[in-house]
């Protein structure tokens, strides 16, 4: 299993220790990933609105 966000893989279990399927850390670590990107992609709008 692989997981990309804007083409940057931000997971692949066969990279992982193990070759296991994330753990429930490592999925709240994920989302929080992705959150971040997406408050990043949210300020960018705003930014760019009020140029």
């Amino acid at each position: 299993m692989e997981i990309y966000l804007d083409g940057d893989k931000i997971f692949d279990r066969f990279d992982e220790e193990g070759d296991e399927y994330p753990g429930y850390s490592k999925v709240n670590e994920l989302k929080m990933v992705i959150a971040e990107r997406v408050f990043d992609v949210e300020d960018e709008i705003a930014a760019a609105r009020n140029a």
